[in-house]
């Protein structure tokens, strides 16, 4: 395994380096309030969601490769290892803390065999139109989870549906003040973002909420705040726990690995094709197990790529992994010097940035644009955004997945099929038209086009289709040329169902040959016995090789085919 170190930094110029230092440290100041916010839903100190963006920052920028994942706490994972924790110690103990710092080097010791054994493929499984529904899904999720701080009521479900219930219940009881600030948060950032892009909105509403809170004493008001944050960089050390403890944590820790995978690649890869980027899975889940890894050390718990604070960074400006490094400068400044100035920070202020950012993960243009080009594709959209809304990420991103590996073995299994006949369009020269029976090339001649390749869910198909045209053919046919320029593979079963057909073929005196035959469906016809059955001479490289062979003039095919 080799260690390509930085990539996510390299190369870095000057313009550069000063637009993401600017970055970073925008970035900061949306989000520090947000990480404290996780520690929370991690029953974690608040000073450990600091923690989470210090070293394990640094830790995925050098090993690492996407320029835009921001690898820290995230509200999925904290969730996930929080519900079995709690009934195993108390929130926020110190025996509480090492078993979150086990269950993150348990995380980071799945993530490096996943590394080992190049996993990063299965990211592959996730396609455009299932990660602009999975963003969607996460933006709705955010979104609804932050309305019970704008609202300044209660919420006590973790799940979306179960928010909005305990929302619509406890509305009577919302608190005027906490909801002006947060309208009014929300409103100068939308509004600013379209008129002045680049203005750090958002570091404005921190800091001006912070000093509000101190000079009004909001808490004194029912304006809810942070409250105290322990100071200073952490401490290393190895989080120790017993065997037993350790083995009931592994399913934990598998949960966390599978949300890593499901939302760290899905946002990688969203962001490195929005600015037309490589992406390295394989690299990044090697910088997310060093991120662990360090987190399990530093008193902090399990991060995550984030597709929230990714948006975040890229809000900012962010390029590079350059301004994570600046991000975790400036987390290491405010632990030493400046932590004690958020616990006046309101939840509200921090609620409606988070509800910004929530809403720019709806992509509508995009989402448009696929119902505009391909309206099945907007279905799995949205079956994919609803699924993450009510049934959470980890649940709505596997189902996501199935659903796209079912529609692909859909259209490979009911592929498109054409064949070469006289059209009006093109003066009477064969072009290619879909496979219809009743109709034929020329008199005695098919020439049939499968459109994927052939394995054993297909190739009934295949041979019911084939049957269908030469049956209902307008006269005998004698020659049936199978153009395989689609068909790159053949297994097994295929095979057999093939070679048995071919058979029948040639005892109903149909000659049957393969144009355009690749090197790979040679090596299978060739291996599964095909070949014999055919004839060395019935198999060509080429159409016309084929159309010459079996005595007609090539000629007569359009160019368009």
């Amino acid at each position: 395994m080799r260690f390509n170190l930085l990539k996510g930094v390299l190369p870095l110029g000057r313009a550069t380096a000063l637009r993401d230092l600017l970055a970073g440290v925008t970035l900061a100041s949306m989000d520090i309030p947000q990480v404290l916010g996780y520690a929370r839903i991690a029953g974690m100190p608040a000073v450990t969601g600091l923690y989470t963006a210090f070293l394990p920052l640094l830790a995925f920028a050098i090993f690492g490769a996407s320029r835009h994942l921001v690898v820290a706490a995230d509200s999925a994972t904290a969730t996930i290892f929080a519900s079995r924790l709690s009934t195993m110690a108390a929130a926020g103990s110190p025996q509480y803390m090492a078993l979150a710092g086990v269950v993150a080097l348990l995380t980071a010791g799945l993530l490096l065999i996943a590394r080992i054994f190049k996993l990063g493929f299965l990211a592959d499984f996730l396609s455009r139109t299932v990660l602009l529904g999975f963003l969607a899904g996460v933006g709705i999720q955010v979104g609804v989870a932050m309305l019970g701080d704008m609202l300044g009521v209660h919420v006590g479900s973790s799940r979306t549906v179960g928010q909005i219930e305990s929302i619509i219940l406890h509305l009577p009881q919302l608190s005027v003040p906490t909801l002006g600030i947060s309208v009014a948060v929300v409103s100068c950032i939308l509004i600013f973002k379209r008129l002045l892009p680049h203005l750090p909105v958002a570091m404005f509403a921190v800091v001006g909420g912070i000093a509000a809170s101190y000079a009004y004493d909001f808490a004194g008001h029912g304006i809810a705040v942070v409250g105290p944050v322990a100071g200073g960089l952490p401490a290393l050390s190895f989080p120790v726990a017993t065997w037993e403890q350790t083995l009931d944590l592994v399913p934990v820790a598998a949960s966390c690995f599978v949300m890593i995978i499901a939302q760290s690649v899905a946002a990688g890869r969203v962001f490195a094709e929005r600015y037309h980027e490589p992406v390295d899975a394989d690299a990044d889940i090697l910088g997310i197990a060093a991120a662990n890894a360090v987190a399990s050390i530093s008193g902090a718990f399990v991060v995550n790529g984030s597709p929230t604070q990714t948006a975040m960074a890229d809000r900012a400006g962010a390029r590079s992994q350059f301004a994570q490094v600046v991000f975790a400068g400036v987390v290491g400044v405010v632990l030493l010097f400046f932590s004690k100035w958020l616990q006046y920070l309101p939840h509200c202020v921090l609620a409606g940035i988070v509800f910004t950012i929530a809403i720019g993960l709806i992509d509508v243009k995009s989402l448009y644009a696929i119902r505009r080009e391909s309206p099945g594709e907007l279905t799995l959209a949205l079956v994919t955004a609803t699924a993450v809304v009510v049934i959470g990420v980890e649940d709505g991103i596997l189902l996501a997945v199935a659903l796209s590996l079912l529609r692909h073995v859909r259209h490979s299994y009911h592929p498109h099929t054409m064949m070469l006949a006289p059209t009006a369009a093109t003066g009477g020269r064969w072009a290619p038209v879909p496979a219809t029976p009743g109709t034929q090339t020329a008199p005695g001649l098919i020439v049939y086009r499968f459109g994927a390749d052939l394995f054993f869910a297909n190739d009934h198909f295949f041979v019911d289709d084939v049957r269908h045209l030469l049956d209902r053919a307008p006269t005998p046919v004698r020659w049936f040329i199978v153009d395989a320029g689609a068909i790159t593979d053949l297994d097994y079963s295929a095979a057999r169902t093939l070679a048995e057909f071919c058979q029948s073929l040639k005892q109903r005196s149909i000659n049957v040959l393969f144009a355009r035959v690749n090197q790979y469906l040679r090596a299978d016809m060739d291996r599964h016995g095909i070949t014999v059955v055919l004839g060395e001479t019935h198999l060509f490289e080429t159409l016309h090789a084929a159309l010459v062979a079996a005595g007609f003039d090539p000629s007569a095919a359009s160019s368009t085919h």
